[in-house]
């Protein structure tokens, strides 16, 4: 089965491309790209997406995705959530802890998940700390270089 973030580009991609009006058939096309997933998933994915139904103007519904700028808006909040909450990153091989102020752990992972980094493969989150995995061969370094693409001021401690 192929993973979520690109689950998540597929779905994108093909609500861009094509004029889709129900889950059925944005299912059968992730299922023609190769995705299974069940409509419970897809569900969850449309609504993590902000995929929301607009008229066509003619007789029915299509998906749409939100404005790129909402999206710009959005990858901005979640980075502001970390930078609010997170003390200090470490890591060690594919895991990468990152330590938080009390109380913080959840809103930095949620944020962190929000952000849809490939290299992270999934985090738990306690009161004050944060365990990522990494993907198979991806390191700590792997990370950082692509946590600063998108925060650039992050400091490594």
């Amino acid at each position: 089965m192929k993973e979520r973030s690109t689950r998540l580009k597929a779905v994108r991609k093909l609500i861009k491309n094509n004029r889709i009006e129900s889950q059925d058939e944005l299912l059968q096309l992730l299922q023609k790209e190769g995705y299974e997933v069940t409509q419970a998933t897809l569900s969850r994915d449309l609504k993590l997406l902000r995929v929301g139904k607009v008229s066509d103007g003619q007789s029915g519904y299509v998906y749409t995705l939100p404005e790129e700028a909402d999206s710009r808006e959005n990858e901005q909040i979640y980075v502001q959530d970390f930078l609010r909450g997170y003390v200090s990153i470490d890591y060690s091989g594919n895991i990468v802890v990152i330590k938080t102020f009390g109380g913080h752990a959840d809103s930095v992972s949620n944020a962190l998940d929000a952000l849809n980094m490939d290299e992270i493969l999934g985090t738990v989150a306690g009161d004050n700390c944060i365990f990522a995995c990494l993907r198979e061969g991806l390191t700590g370094k792997d990370f950082m270089t692509a946590l600063k693409k998108i925060i650039p001021d992050i400091d490594e401690e």
